[in-house]
């Protein structure tokens, strides 16, 4: 999956030191990235790359976090650049361009992006937002509001029935890819019942016997991911499908099931273990 980038090591630890030459700079507009020109190669600027830029650590240069030794920075003003040497590309790279650390930094850092736009001022008093120099947090000067990235949990539903899995397509969307019935969790709930509240309303159909596969940072979404697969608990005859949320819904034996070509996913690696005999 995206995030299983070994022999590499993440650290999230907020540890902000003044950036190098070799240190990584990501600058971001919307669902846009700058990158440098590579055939074939996902390749982030360095502060080399900029001999002119300012390194000292602001709300507009903002440490993020480090791989191995390399470590990465937030640039909110747009960098003056080379259009024949860079150029601002989709975040829809990160599916597929290698190398595969570099995939996971650029999400990742496009998640805190998104949470350091949106929260520039006090949502209780609307002071803007002064960042901590000790944490990852910005705090409200006047009221003493704290803000921290915000992570929202959901589940990834394989339910299986007389050896068949459900799979589903999502309405409205550009993607014709069979998935596995999701849903983010609500306030108030436990993981658990989120699983089976999510079967009924997509699908109308209940569950038992959920087994806890594995979790996934989905940072396209924004979103913790966690895996379950679960026994159908009545006749697989009964589907009720909520044509707001998907368009089809379908049973599939190991051999039909129709898998993604990439296994970034959960959704593919638990489509995967199904399709392997091993769930």
């Amino acid at each position: 999956m995206i995030q299983d980038i070994t022999p590499h090591i993440y650290h999230n630890e907020y540890r902000p030191v003044t950036p190098g030459d070799d240190s990584f700079l990501l600058y971001f507009e919307k669902d846009l990235v700058l990158v440098k020109r590579q055939e074939n190669a996902l390749c982030f600027p360095c502060f080399g790359d900029f001999p002119g830029l300012k390194r000292e650590l602001s709300s507009e240069l903002i440490y993020l976090f480090s791989i191995d030794h390399c470590t990465f920075y937030l640039a909110r003003q747009r960098p003056g650049f080379n259009p024949s040497l860079f150029e601002m590309k989709s975040i829809g790279l990160f599916r597929d361009l290698p190398p595969g650390w570099l995939d996971f930094a650029g999400i990742t850092a496009h998640q805190l992006y998104q949470w350091y736009d949106t929260h520039r001022f006090c949502g209780k008093c609307g002071r803007p937002l002064i960042h901590s120099e000790e944490e990852r947090m910005l705090h409200c000067p006047d009221c003493g509001t704290m803000e921290y990235p915000k992570i929202c949990p959901a589940v990834i539903v394989g339910i299986i029935h007389k050896d068949r899995i459900l799979m589903s397509k999502y309405a409205g969307r550009s993607s014709t890819h069979y998935a596995l019935i999701a849903g983010f969790t609500e306030i108030g709930e436990t993981i658990e019942e989120t699983v089976k509240r999510e079967v009924f309303e997509e699908v109308g159909l209940h569950v038992k016997n959920l087994r806890y596969y594995k979790s996934q940072p989905w940072s396209f979404s924004g979103t913790l991911l966690f895996g379950f697969f679960a026994e159908l608990d009545g006749d697989d005859d009964s589907i009720t499908l909520d044509t707001r949320e998907l368009s089809t819904a379908d049973w599939f034996t190991r051999e039909e099931a129709p898998a993604q070509p990439l296994n970034i996913s959960l959704t593919s690696e638990m489509i995967w273990k199904f399709k392997n005999g091993e769930v």
